[in-house]
């Protein structure tokens, strides 16, 4: 069986595999501008990767565990719903599409925060443009994949039975 060291690392691997490559690769080698809702998914993954690395590199037993899986969780959870929001706003027919909005900095930057959160994830016209494909999939669907991947991860570490040790 795969030790908690070794999921956690895997998971935080796997987070900061997905920033890397969207930052490295995605938005400054093919030049491809991140939306509001693909920013909020780097945050997700940033968010979710620290405390996995944390839970990684502590190693924590019994509860302990089942705490920082919780905590992963969270972010975790947002991570889905901002992917599953992507996802559902590019397959809309173009005539639904919204219109395009200001970026996020600029939201950030002129409105109170929960009000640019909330404009950020109704997402724009930008959000529903499939700028990039790997094998049929967009970039939300790969997201929306790697943030499955990595609930699992968390819930297997969350309901995997605690070892009782005597000595």
């Amino acid at each position: 069986m795969v030790g908690e060291r070794a999921l956690n690392a895997a998971g935080a691997a796997v987070c900061f595999g997905a920033l890397a490559y969207g930052i490295l690769w995605l938005q400054m080698r093919l030049d491809l501008e991140p939306c509001p809702l693909c920013i909020l998914d780097r945050v997700a993954f940033s968010t979710a990767g620290v405390i996995f690395l944390l839970a990684a590199l502590h190693g924590p037993r019994g509860n302990g565990r089942r705490v920082y899986a919780g905590l992963t969780l969270l972010p975790l959870a947002f991570g889905l719903a901002v992917g599953g929001r992507h996802l559902w706003l590019q397959s809309l027919p173009a005539d639904q599409v919204p219109a395009c909005g200001p970026s996020l900095d600029y939201m950030l930057e002129n409105f109170p925060l929960q009000q640019a959160i909330d404009m950020a994830l109704r997402g724009s016209g930008s959000c529903a443009d499939i700028q990039w494909q790997f094998l049929g999939l967009s970039i939300p669907a790969w997201t929306l994949f790697l943030f499955v991947v990595l609930t699992l991860i968390a819930l297997v570490q969350l309901f995997r039975p605690v070892e009782r040790r005597l000595f």
